[in-house]
């Protein structure tokens, strides 16, 4: 793969990618899977891993742009990543945070996928410390503004494509590309807010408006990158607890199918996967290491 800068001369398409033989192909081999004893062994695990990727592309590019997620997944590693010896480590300043995607509420909002980083990594929750991240670097979907003038899902989205496209170095097929991507699991088997038989299997935009989910909660509209970015950049997959173990057998099962099980995209070489014991408890052994 190539990376160069964004043309921002392009017409309106730039802002979509294409189909290419060139990033990697998505639910086919097997990705790093490691089981782990429990949810605790799992955050020390990630939040290792993603202080690593930040540190190897700020010394490779002089920069790291890391795409995060929300509900429970990055709380704990949040939390790592903003005390010793983890925050010291990173060079936070050259480092840039985005997300795969949000609920269609103001940042304050207590579901906002924004919520837990304000509060862990930067507010310095309880006896925490607090990472010295620059406010330029937080690059979120601009929910607040769309909300205040009464904007929809689609235009938020737009206005995120226009900042990645701003930001962020492209790749095959005209797909801009992150330092890591950090996702977790629905327990129906959704990433990103990419649902089973979600129409963004087959969109090209970089990103889009998701209608509110009826099948699982909370059930607010949402925005969310393509799916097909999880193809071009590196991704770590992230979760725990028996309640994921029914999802997570499907999602490692003999049966390939990431319409039904979404992030069963991210079952592919080149991907890693961290879950614990209690998650792994329907992957067959073979898969296990």
């Amino acid at each position: 793969m190539t990376e160069h800068e964004p043309d921002l001369s392009m017409a309106p398409d730039r802002l979509a990618g294409t189909s290419v033989s060139g990033l990697p192909a998505p639910n086919q081999g097997e990705p790093d899977l490691m089981v782990v004893a429990d949810a605790n062994a799992a955050a020390h695990e990630a939040a290792e891993r993603i202080a690593a990727a930040l540190v190897a592309a700020v010394e490779r590019r002089g920069r790291a742009d890391f795409c995060t997620t929300g509900g429970n997944t990055p709380i704990p590693i949040y939390r790592l990543l903003s005390q010793l010896p983890l925050c010291d480590r990173i060079p936070w300043q050259q480092v840039h945070v985005w997300w795969g995607d949000d609920r269609y509420v103001p940042r304050s909002h207590p579901e906002s996928n924004v919520t837990s980083l304000d509060d862990v990594l930067l507010g310095g929750e309880g006896e925490h410390g607090s990472a010295p991240l620059p406010t330029a670097n937080i690059h979120v979907f601009p929910t607040d503004r769309a909300i205040a003038d009464y904007h929809d899902t689609a235009w938020c989205a737009a206005r995120y494509a226009e900042e990645m496209a701003r930001r962020l170095p492209l790749t095959d097929g005209n797909w801009p590309v992150f330092d890591l991507i950090l996702v977790g699991v629905g327990d129906d088997g959704h990433v990103l807010s990419v649902f089973p038989d979600s129409p963004a299997l087959d969109r090209m935009d970089w990103a889009m408006g998701v209608p509110a989910p009826t099948h699982i909660g909370p059930h607010l509209p949402r925005v969310t990158v393509n799916p097909r970015l999880l193809e071009a950049a590196p991704v770590l997959v992230v979760t725990w607890g028996e309640n994921k173990a029914e999802a997570l057998g499907h999602v490692f099962g003999e049966v390939r199918d990431d319409r039904r099980w979404p992030v069963q995209r991210t079952r592919r070489p080149g991907a890693a996967w961290i879950v614990d014991e209690a998650a792994a408890a329907r992957i067959p052994a073979g898969l296990r290491g």
